[in-house]
């Protein structure tokens, strides 16, 4: 899916009125029982990746205001076990939007569901969402308008991390090329 489009067709595309970062931000908590451990003992980090898709899914489709598809995720970050008996908050929110794309920031925060100490952040990750119509096919998505300070370093960082996305992208697709031309068979 592209993000990409002819100068011709954005002026031929009605303006979607932007929303802000708080429109669509929203937090899921989910207590971990026996049946998410893994062989350690401890929760599967599978179980914890599809918390924060679902999270980061609902947050796509409000700010899109219809579905929107998981492009990609990347820098999902495991920085504490998570336990049996703990709860689990998934706070997700958009960080940038493209024409059809958007950039969903997702922080992980465990508590120990039976005490009163603060919760601990025990992961983070950046997935990118594609807005699509009945038909699969991508669809414009609001400008994300930041609202706080913190908003406008996320949008700035999500810039940076897009930047690296598309480079990474065309590196490879040029490796590939050029080892196609020179007879190599991937």
């Amino acid at each position: 899916m592209t993000d990409q489009a002819t100068d011709a067709e954005r002026d031929m595309e009605p303006e979607i009125p932007g929303k802000p970062t708080s429109a669509s931000r929203t937090t899921l908590s989910h207590i971990m029982t026996h049946n998410d451990t893994n062989l350690l003992g401890t929760v599967h980090g599978g179980v914890i990746m599809k918390l924060v898709d679902d999270a980061a899914g609902a947050v796509a489709g409000r700010h899109s205001g219809g579905p929107a598809v998981t492009a990609s995720m990347d820098e999902m970050a495991f920085l504490e076990p998570v336990r049996v008996g703990d709860l689990v908050h998934v706070k997700a929110q958009v960080n940038w939007t493209g024409r059809t794309s958007m950039e969903v920031g997702v922080r992980v925060l465990a508590e120990r569901w039976n005490e009163s100490a603060p919760a601990t952040q025990v992961g983070s990750a950046y997935l990118v969402f594609a807005a699509v119509d009945a038909d699969g096919k991508p669809r414009r998505v609001p400008a994300v308008v930041p609202e706080t300070d913190r908003d406008r370093r996320r949008y700035q960082e999500a810039q940076i991390r897009r930047t690296h996305r598309l480079a990474r992208r065309r590196a490879i697709r040029e490796l590939r090329e050029r080892r196609a031309a020179e007879g190599f068979e991937d």
